[in-house]
């Protein structure tokens, strides 16, 4: 599964006509990384729910179900001081506090305005309109995949893969929206990057045992997204294209599944591909994931947060 991803995504980087890795920049910055240990990850206890394991699972499960959105972002009524994402994640939590876990019987007939409703948003803003109605197919998609062959049961799905990420993500690809597979010139791209987010946070919210085990944690690539990739262009880790350049700064959205689309996220993979195998030679134990989650910090700051980043309608990221 997850060599897959890193041969098809290094594939990309090759043929890649708007995306460029600058690969004689690659020691200096992974020296620049090492420089600055990277810190263990936690999970959020204010931002995220905790419960009894069961509910954390279903919390889990049900937050990266819809995990998804930043090209509808811009349009996203946030909550004061939180991002698109901490607006979806703070909403759930309140939920799961006020009211308890949701149900798969419940998510199988999720409605849009029910959406609406539960993260604050207005249907009557077009692309919020159709954010949710893509919230609600994934829950519905959910709820009927745990009621048919789960017997509801959230944490069946997470005993199912048997503490193996790469069997956690084939069963999560059962669902339409969490398959994050690209086509490029004629050939398939893998991604998953909500499907291996799941196997992260379950892996950070229970400290890598019970429902957090997970015998091959180490060998998640990249979450590819629209944010990580920005930090590397702007640290000068890729390189784009001036029209390129010009149709992001512009605000232009790029279609999902589109060359430029799929060319910025596997060359970021693969970029990061590179920096761990040079920190590696190094004499450093790193992970993909443990730089992806260095770099997406490092995004959360002015610099990058001010800066134009690509913005696609996707259910991937």
């Amino acid at each position: 599964m997850f060599d897959r991803i890193r041969r098809r995504c290094r594939d990309v980087a090759g043929q890649a006509q708007r995306v460029r890795i600058v690969e004689s920049a690659i020691a200096g910055y992974a020296g620049d990384l090492a420089s600055l240990p990277l810190q263990t990850p936690v999970y959020d206890d204010v931002l995220h729910f905790r419960g009894r394991p069961y509910d954390t699972v279903t919390y889990l499960v049900t937050l990266d179900a819809v995990n998804f959105g930043s090209g509808y972002f811009p349009y996203l009524a946030k909550r004061p001081g939180h991002s698109g994402y901490g607006t979806i994640a703070q909403s759930l939590t309140e939920r799961f506090r006020t009211e308890g876990p949701l149900t798969s019987s419940e998510m199988a007939a999720f409605t849009p305005a029910g959406c609406a409703r539960l993260f604050g948003q207005d249907l009557s803003t077009p692309p919020i309109a159709d954010l949710m109605a893509l919230f609600a197919q994934a829950w519905n998609d959910l709820g009927r995949n745990l009621h048919d062959r789960f017997g509801g049961s959230f944490t069946a799905l997470v005993e199912k893969a048997d503490a193996s990420a790469a069997r956690l993500v084939s069963l999560l690809d059962r669902q339409p929206l969490f398959h994050d597979v690209s086509i490029y010139r004629g050939d398939e791209v893998p991604f998953y990057k909500r499907a291996q987010i799941l196997v992260s946070d379950l892996a950070l919210a229970f400290g890598g045992r019970s429902f957090g085990q997970f015998e091959d944690l180490n060998a998640l690539t990249i979450f590819a997204d629209n944010l990580v990739p920005h930090v590397l262009q702007l640290d000068g880790i890729l390189a784009y294209a001036p029209d390129l350049v010009e149709r992001i700064a512009r605000g232009e959205l790029l279609p999902a599944g589109s060359e430029n689309e799929v060319e910025i996220r596997a060359c970021a993979l693969h970029a990061v591909e590179l920096i761990v195998e040079n920190l590696r030679a190094k004499g450093h134990d790193v992970t993909a994931r443990e730089v992806d989650i260095a770099l997406w910090n490092r995004g959360q700051s002015p610099r990058y947060k001010e800066a134009p980043r690509h913005r696609t309608r996707t259910t991937s990221y």
